[in-house]
C-alpha cells in the first residue's frame, strides 16, 4: 500500500533502518516534546520502542524533499493486528499494548479481526496540514484492505492531573461512551472515573478546545471511548482508550477517500 501527493509519501516501513526512523521521530515527540520517561539505552540512541515493535507494522508519512542527512520520517501510526497479538501456539504474540491500562475482554471477543493503533504522532511543523489528512486516507485504505471489523488504542492528554481535564474527559463520558458490548474498562488498580461533571454543567466549546486533535479526528469519525481514564506517569500523560466500529466510520472517510485511487487523493490535496 502506498499513496503519494506532493512531496509526500505514506506506505507501511519496509526496513529496520525506516523502523528505526519512526522511533526517532517517536522520541523526539514523545520523550523531548512530551516529557515521557526513557531507557538509558533509547536515551543514548535517541529512539523510542518496546517489545511490541517487532510484531507491529509501522505506517510512514515520509517528507520526500528531506535530504538523506535527515530523517524524512515525519508521520507515524503503529499497527497490530488481533491475529498478530495473538500469534500461535508454537509463536505466541505479545498480547496487546492496551491491554496494560485496560480490560479488553469486549475486544477480544469481537467476532471480526482488530487492529490496535498505537504511537502515532506527527512532527510539529506538520500538524494540521494536508500531509496529516494524507496519513488517515492511508490508514482507511488500510482498514478497507486488511477486512478490519474493529480498531482501538490509547489516546492521550498531555500532563498527568486530572482535575484540569475534568471538562474534556466528562464530555467524552457523557456523549461518546462506548456501547457496553464495545467498551474497554481501565483495570480497577488504575481506574479513574470520567464522569466528573454532570452533562448540564459542561462547556462543550471548552470541551472541544482542550481535545487533542486525534480524539477530535476520532470522534468525528463516531469513535467512542471506554470506561475510565488511565495516568500514564511514564509517558506523563492521561489516557482513554478509544474504539471505533470500522461500520460506523463517518462516510466521507471510508467510503470516500478509502477508495480512492492514489492519483485522485494527490488532486484532492493539492
Amino acid at each position: 500500500m502506498r499513496l503519494d501527493s506532493g512531496r509526500f509519501t505514506v506506505r507501511l516501513a519496509e526496513t529496520e533502518e525506516e523502523i528505526a526512523s519512526a522511533q526517532a521521530l517517536r522520541y523526539r515527540v514523545f520523550v523531548e516534546e512530551m516529557g515521557a520517561k526513557a531507557s538509558e539505552e533509547d536515551a543514548a540512541e535517541k529512539r523510542e520502542r518496546d517489545r511490541f515493535d517487532p510484531f507491529c507494522k509501522h505506517l510512514l508519512l515520509l517528507d520526500n524533499s528531506i535530504e538523506e542527512s535527515g530523517n524524512p520520517v515525519v508521520g507515524v501510526y503503529r499497527l497490530l493486528h488481533g491475529a498478530d497479538a495473538r500469534g500461535t501456539e508454537a509463536a505466541p504474540g505479545p498480547g496487546f499494548y492496551t491491554a496494560g491500562e485496560y480490560d479488553l475482554t469486549p475486544i477480544m471477543n469481537y467476532p471480526r479481526e482488530t487492529l490496535e493503533l498505537g504511537r502515532s504522532c506527527v512532527a510539529s511543523e506538520y500538524r494540521g496540514t494536508a500531509a496529516m489528512q494524507l496519513l488517515w486516507m492511508a490508514l482507511s485504505q488500510y482498514i478497507v484492505i486488511h477486512d478490519i471489523g474493529l480498531m482501538f488504542g490509547t489516546a492521550s492528554f498531555h500532563g498527568s492531573e486530572i482535575e484540569p481535564l475534568k471538562v474534556p474527559l466528562s464530555f467524552l463520558y457523557h456523549n461518546h461512551l462506548a456501547p457496553a458490548d464495545l467498551r474497554p474498562r481501565t483495570l480497577d488498580e488504575h481506574y479513574v472515573d470520567m464522569n466528573l461533571m454532570p452533562p448540564d454543567a459542561i462547556d462543550r466549546t471548552e470541551a472541544m478546545r482542550q481535545l487533542p486533535a486525534l480524539m477530535k479526528g476520532y470522534m468525528r469519525l463516531g469513535g467512542f471511548v471506554g470506561d475510565g481514564a488511565f495516568i500514564d506517569h511514564e509517558f506523563n500523560t492521561v489516557d482513554v482508550c478509544l474504539v471505533m466500529d470500522t461500520e460506523k466510520i463517518a462516510g466521507r472517510y471510508k467510503k470516500f477517500y478509502a477508495r480512492r485511487a492514489p492519483s485522485d487523493l494527490a488532486r484532492i490535496l493539492g
